[in-house]
């Protein structure tokens, strides 16, 4: 990461200003002047939070958000101050370390928030009596290893195809079933010199939601996942071969030179209709909406080979805690409490166009709408996140340098493979039968 110590300064001193605000009790009784009567008093000042994040694209949404909020709670001002997301894990780390830090903190999902309630920087959340409208298995994505929730789980993050409308309906392509009809609509796309797939393999996070979204359909999805976890298959079984072996096949359907293309080169190749096809997260709708409102773009799930069934990816993504050494920790509990009810769960479904993780709030959007009903009827976990997102470097990782390796022509399936098998061996031990 270039300049973080730049980065690290000005973020460490946003959120000291942010932690340090004095809340000044009124008075009880208001004194009086020389004439005995009782003089007005200055309003209590504003409690001031910080919210940490690494959502750069989503400051608008919350700035809505907070803005609902506050018409009830006038009381508090709250920032939502996010860092870039390839800088906000070392700088979150540090200024934790130096006691201080965001009043409210955006957990990354799973593992790595975990770390941060195992380390002892967050407060315990289960005197949050909105908690229990989630499912224990939503709540894992910010569960200590002491069994208590430090984290508010806001949205379901799904991975699916996004295609473009007006292109499938020049070149008469329907929404494909099964994957030999992916296959046949890229061939499609691509003999009439449109590039099928907005792809690149320059950002290693790319690739493993990639093959987390295409993967489940050639490993075995969700029966995959059972046995890996308990130790009944491990990563060099030919099924996972398979999947990668496909995405190693995709490439004469990515544009040219997509190992140079970044993620924001992949939406823009997307966006101005140059790319037909995009395998990508949900929160992307709210971005390439605003990026070109006049785009006629939808969503389908991943086929699967004949005979198997169509997919989503989905997990948690993101959960919202309260630092353990805020100044204003009450207040900070009051917003996290807010985070469990329908009406916060609508202003997500709304502003962020993700499914919310709160039973019953129902998104604006129909293609959210739709976006929602595959996750809630066709989904397969990302293992690579709820699963194997811990070890030095994570296995997550690990899968991402070794497929970037294999773009490269520097790594077979097979090797790419026994390295994630490697990388899982130092660490992951299978759960009991």
């Amino acid at each position: 990461m270039k300049h973080v110590s730049l980065v690290l300064a000005a973020i460490l001193a946003a959120s000291l200003a942010g932690c340090s605000s004095s809340n000044t009790p009124a008075a009880t009784t208001a004194p009086k002047d020389n004439k005995g009567e009782a003089t007005a008093q200055p309003p209590a000042q504003k409690v001031k939070l910080t919210m940490g994040s690494w959502r750069t694209e989503d400051k608008e949404a919350y700035e809505k958000i907070i803005k609902e909020y506050q018409k009830k709670n006038p009381n508090v001002e709250i920032q939502f101050s996010p860092t870039k997301s390839t800088e906000y894990n070392t700088v979150l780390n540090t200024a934790l370390q130096t006691g201080s830090g965001p009043d409210i903190i955006q957990l990354r999902p799973y593992a790595a928030g975990i770390a941060l309630a195992d380390a002892g920087y967050l407060e315990p959340l289960d005197s949050i009596k909105g908690l229990s409208v989630m499912s224990k298995d939503t709540l894992s994505a910010a569960t200590g290893k002491d069994g208590k929730v430090y984290g508010v789980p806001t949205v379901f993050s799904s991975t699916q195809i996004f295609y473009n409308k007006k292109i499938f309906k020049k070149f008469n392509i329907e929404e494909p079933k099964t994957w030999e009809e992916l296959i046949k609509a890229a061939d499609t796309l691509k003999q009439n010199k449109v590039t099928p797939f907005a792809f690149g393999s320059k950002e290693g996070w790319i690739l493993s939601l990639t093959h987390g979204a295409l993967g489940p359909g050639f490993y075995g999805g969700t029966d995959f996942v059972k046995k890996i976890t308990s130790g009944q298959t491990n990563f060099t079984d030919k099924a996972f071969v398979d999947s990668i072996q496909m995405m190693q096949g995709l490439t004469k359907y990515f544009p040219d030179n997509y190992v140079g293309i970044s993620m924001d080169d992949m939406r823009n190749l997307f966006v101005t209709e140059q790319a037909a096809m995009m395998v990508m997260g949900d929160w992307e709708l709210a971005v390439m909406k605003k990026m070109n409102p006049a785009l006629e773009m939808d969503v389908f799930p991943v086929p699967a080979p004949a005979g198997g069934k169509a997919t989503v990816t989905t997990w948690v993504d993101g959960s919202f805690s309260v630092n353990k050494t805020s100044k204003n920790k009450a207040e900070a509990m009051k917003f996290i409490e807010f985070m469990t009810t329908k009406e916060f769960g609508q202003l997500v479904a709304s502003e962020l166009m993700k499914p919310s993780t709160i039973p019953g709030a129902e998104a604006t959007d129909p293609t959210v709408t739709k976006i929602s009903k595959f996750a809630n009827s066709i989904s397969t976990p990302y293992m690579f996140v709820v699963h194997f997102s811990s070890g030095t470097p994570t296995t997550k990782v690990t899968l991402e340098t070794a497929l970037q390796g294999l773009y490269l022509n520097k790594q077979t399936p097979q090797q790419v493979v026994e390295e994630v098998q490697k990388s899982a061996d130092t660490w992951f031990k299978p759960a009991a039968k």
